[in-house]
């Protein structure tokens, strides 16, 4: 028998479908992925204008054309749904502002970039209707459980990065010597309040951040006379 006329092997036919069958999986798990993606993106813009609270698998899957059971395989429960957005939520706010400061040395350039890419991501905005952080903490802030915690570490990430680029200041000399876990406070709590007075349509108060920045990065001769 020729070679053109040799049949396939039956190994060789389950190698052929196992390849085969192995594709069409690759191929469902990457639209799950990006599923997953869309849905997550889109609840985050939905809980930063509502809150946590305020999603439904039901909801997203009107609002993106999805069917309801398909959302519900992704995702099953509201909490699971919540925390992977919570999570979709970090990873914008971390592409937004702590990566673009990344090239940035250490200490009081590094913290002012930080503000900068901080109003830049208030004011553009990246979520649309501002800082996640502020819509949501103070929904879950007496709500035990998974996602309060998540909540909660995120943004003691966030306190102690400036906490940490204000120690770093302290320490090479550029700013005077203060409590660097209150000013890191401080100057959060100030981000909250101008997130809020953003959403009203107070653009002067980007002046106010920067200046209380400037307040805290003083050199040392300059506190001293």
């Amino acid at each position: 028998m020729s070679e053109s006329k040799r049949q396939s092997s039956p190994g060789t036919v389950r190698h052929i479908r196992g390849r085969t069958d192995s594709g069409r999986s690759d191929g469902r798990l990457l639209r799950g992925v990006r599923a997953r993606q869309t849905i997550t993106h889109h609840a985050a813009d939905v809980a930063s204008l509502e809150g946590l609270n305020g999603l439904s698998i039901g909801r997203l899957a009107t609002d993106l054309g999805l069917s309801k059971s398909g959302v519900q395989t992704l995702f099953g429960t509201k909490e699971i749904l919540q925390l992977a957005t919570v999570e979709a939520a970090r990873e914008r706010f971390t592409d937004a502002v702590i990566q673009p400061t990344q090239a940035v040395p250490h200490g009081a350039a590094r913290l002012r970039a930080l503000i900068e890419r901080w109003i830049s991501y208030a004011t553009a905005p990246v979520f649309a209707g501002g800082c996640f952080w502020a819509a949501n903490l103070p929904d879950f802030d007496s709500r035990p459980g998974q996602v309060q915690e998540m909540l909660f570490g995120q943004h003691q990430d966030w306190l102690a990065l400036l906490t940490g680029e204000l120690e770093h200041a302290v320490d090479a000399g550029e700013i005077a010597d203060l409590d660097v876990e209150l000013a890191a406070f401080q100057i959060d709590a100030v981000l909250m309040a101008a997130n809020t007075a953003l959403r009203l349509g107070d653009s002067e108060v980007v002046r106010k951040v920067r200046d209380l920045v400037d307040g805290f990065l003083l050199p040392p001769h300059r506190i001293d006379d």
